[in-house]
This record gives structure tokens, C-alpha cells and sequence, in this order.
């Protein structure tokens, strides 16, 4: 069966404007009559052009240097057809002049990658989430600047010793004091957003080959950071002159009682504190970071709290609830408060977060299904991370195990009488 189909690649010339003695090289790409023509930026004097042959007429080391160029050309513009067949792609005039001139989507690069993530990922994620992409992006040019010596790269480019070498910088990169800026985990969440802007470019169609298909991020797992019930009450039981430091205490065991991360007790009003059909304060509110909603009941401990600083803030300028500071200075002064109550742990509010899920909820025997609901998580698995059994919970579950053990075995005697 004869197919309708045809393709040429020619090259001619046309008079130039400029020197009426010269020639304008040209190709022009033909698909079913369809025409695309691409200037090649060449001259030569009318009397060296052959146009029988439709190249350059003679042997000097010009005419020969044009030529070899007219031939690789021909034959990109020949792989160019090539490599839309084998992708499955429209033929046309148009989609070959852009393969050739790189302004297909298989010629984009890595900083359109970027900007298009970004542009469309903006109204997405969250703030925070974004401002991790934004510190992504900056590791990645630095790391094409001193390493590429390049200020781009096409997608295609982009294999699998890209990014082990992108992984090898991280763990290498030190900052102006000498000193390395980023631990394991650190630089496997920089190479998880690579790898979800590279997945995003596959899903687009700009790349048809996955550099990460054979790349596994590996992260260390650490026991996460949290107060056991003697430091909390340790915390709790201090009191500071200083005003910053009280606020400050305050905030984190609010925290501590509820389970909201720092964001969320920014964010609370007096709005979100609702009374139930328990007769119970409850906090209803909606998680910045994933919007889950939270329903957590309000614990005598918060309670005392929202009540200590209820009506200060007209007085005092508060936006929300709770006079809290800058998460930056929240987790200095915290610094300072654990010193002074003699606890020897690296707390950040986030460690409150922790101590609910931990202390308060698990170690009382409250399952870790309503932990999960309470802490607004979308995965029971991500709660799971939170969780612990601390030894004095294993404990107290073993001796009640024994003690069963115990009364079947006085029973089992008494029947045997």
C-alpha cells in the first residue's frame, strides 16, 4: 500500500539584502506540502554556490568548512524526523524546524523545569513547603556552577550520574566557616524535591528517560525528640521573671496539651475554641500544613493557659490567642528555658508536637488511632513516626499481664480443690 506521506530537506539560497554579490543560505523542510524554511546565518559570493549540487563550488578550506556544516544539517534535520517517529509524535515541518532549533518540549532545561514547578506549585503547597523548593533550587545552580561550570542544562541531559553527583555535593557542601551544612536526611529531602520536579517533567512529556528510576533515597531514622512526663512537669512547675521566657514556656506546654504545631497556635483565635455537647471546651481548627481538620479537646493544662492570657489581647496588640513570638526567637528562648530547668535534650517547639502524641496520649493508654486524628494526620503511618511505648508504659503493661496470669492460676487451683 503506497503511502501519502512524503519529507525532503533541501537547501537553496536567496539574494542578500544587504551585498547584492552574496547569497543567504536556507533550508527548507517539506511534509505533505507543508513548507518550514530556517535561515542557516551563512553568506557566500553568488559565483562559489553550485546550485545543482545545492552546496558550495570549489576546494579552499572556506568552501570546505561550509559544506561539512550544510552536511550535519542535513543530516540533524534527518534525525530530527527520526527521533519524532520513534516518540510517537506529530510529523510536521513545524515540530522538526523546533526539534532542531530546541524549542520543542524535548529541548527544555532545567530552569524552565523550575520555573514552571514553581509557577504552578505557588498556589499549591504551602508557604513553608515552597521556601524548601526555593533553598532546592539555589543548591541545585550552585552546584551546576561549580561542578558543570554550566548556568543551565537541557533535561535530556540529565541521567543518573547527574544526580549521584548532585548527592555528592550536598554531603560536601560547606558553608564560609568550613563546616558541612547538611546531615544525611537533610540531603535526601533536597534530592526528594529534585526528584518530584523531574517526575513532574516526565508526566509533562519533557523527558522520557527518569534519572532517579534507579536512585533510592535512603533516610536515617532517629527516635524524635520529646519530653518525658518528669521533664514536663519539671517545665511546667518553673516560673521566669522574665516576661519573653514565661510567654514563651507557656506557649510550648499549651503545645504540649494539645498537640498544634507552631504555625496552628499562631493561627488560633477565640473563634476556634468551641463548647461541646460534653459539656467540654474542644479547639476546632484546620492544620496549616496538609488542612486537615482538628477537633482536640482542651485539657485543664491549656485551659489555664487560655484563660491566663484571654482579654490581653486588645492590651498587648496579640493577633491570635496566645502571645506567641517569631518561630526563630520561640526556639531560642526555648534554649534557655530547658537549661534552666536542667533538661539536656535539643528542644524546638516542634519536640511539643512529639510529647502529646507521646506522653500525654500514648503513655495513658489512648490508641494511636485517635492519636492520629487528634495530631491531623492523613496516614496512621505518619503518626507512627510520633509514636513510642515508653519503657514505664512496658512496664506497667507487662505487670498487669503477670498479675493476670496471677489470678488464672489462683483460679485454676481453686477449680482443681
Amino acid at each position: 500500500m503506497k503511502t501519502k506521506h512524503t519529507f525532503t530537506v533541501i537547501l537553496f539560497t536567496r539574494k542578500s539584502r544587504s551585498n547584492p554579490k552574496q547569497l543567504s543560505i536556507y533550508v527548507r523542510i517539506t511534509i505533505n506540502g507543508k513548507r518550514s524554511e530556517i535561515s542557516l546565518k551563512r553568506n557566500i559570493p553568488t559565483k562559489d554556490w553550485d546550485n545543482n549540487k545545492s552546496r558550495g563550488r570549489g576546494s579552499s578550506q572556506k568552501i570546505r568548512t561550509l559544506n561539512t556544516y550544510l552536511d550535519e544539517v542535513y543530516n540533524r534535520l534527518l534525525e530530527c524526523q527520526k527521533e519524532l517517529l520513534a516518540e510517537d509524535k506529530f510529523i510536521s515541518s513545524e515540530a522538526i524546524k523546533s526539534r532542531y532549533l530546541g524549542e520543542d518540549d524535548n529541548s527544555k532545561t532545567l530552569r524552565e523545569l523550575i520555573a514552571y514547578h514553581h509557577g504552578n506549585m505557588a498556589f499549591v503547597l504551602k508557604r513553608g513547603t515552597m521556601k524548601n523548593y526555593y533553598t532546592t533550587e539555589k543548591y541545585l545552580y550552585k552546584f551546576l556552577l561549580k561542578k558543570r561550570r554550566l548556568k543551565d542544562i537541557y533535561l535530556k541531559q540529565l541521567n543518573y550520574e547527574f544526580v549521584t553527583d548532585f548527592e555528592h555535593f550536598l554531603r560536601n557542601y560547606r558553608n564560609s566557616k568550613k563546616q558541612l551544612m547538611l546531615s544525611n536526611n537533610g540531603v535526601m529531602k533536597h534530592l526528594e524535591r529534585f526528584k518530584k520536579m523531574v517526575n513532574l517533567a516526565v508526566k509533562l512529556e519533557w523527558m522520557h528517560k527518569n534519572p532517579f528510576n534507579q536512585f533510592q533515597l535512603k533516610y536515617h531514622k532517629y527516635d524524635r525528640a520529646y519530653l518525658t512526663e518528669r521533664e514536663l512537669k519539671l517545665l511546667e512547675g518553673i516560673e521566669f521573671k522574665s516576661e519573653r521566657l514565661q510567654r514563651v514556656k507557656d506557649c510550648f506546654v499549651f503545645s504540649c496539651y494539645t498537640g498544634l504545631s507552631y504555625v496552628d497556635v499562631k493561627e488560633l483565635t477565640e473563634d476556634n475554641i468551641v463548647k461541646g455537647i460534653d459539656g467540654n471546651y474542644w479547639i476546632y481548627t484546620k492544620r496549616e500544613k496538609t488542612d486537615e481538620r482538628v477537633k482536640v479537646l482542651l485539657l485543664p493544662k491549656a485551659m489555664e493557659i487560655i484563660k491566663k492570657y484571654r482579654g490581653l489581647q486588645e492590651k498587648d496588640f496579640m493577633d491570635g490567642l496566645l502571645p506567641i513570638s517569631s518561630n526563630q526567637k520561640t526556639n531560642k528562648y526555648l534554649k534557655e528555658i530547658v537549661a534552666s530547668c536542667g533538661i539536656h535534650k535539643n528542644v524546638t517547639f516542634h519536640v511539643a508536637r512529639h510529647t502529646f502524641a507521646t506522653t500525654v496520649m500514648l503513655s495513658n493508654g489512648v490508641p494511636i488511632e485517635t492519636v492520629s486524628k487528634l495530631l491531623g494526620h492523613s496516614k496512621l503511618t505518619t503518626t507512627q513516626l510520633y509514636a513510642r511505648v515508653v519503657e514505664t508504659k512496658i512496664s506497667e503493661d507487662i505487670s498487669n499481664l503477670l498479675n493476670k496470669f496471677k489470678e488464672k492460676n489462683k483460679t485454676d487451683l481453686i477449680e482443681k480443690v
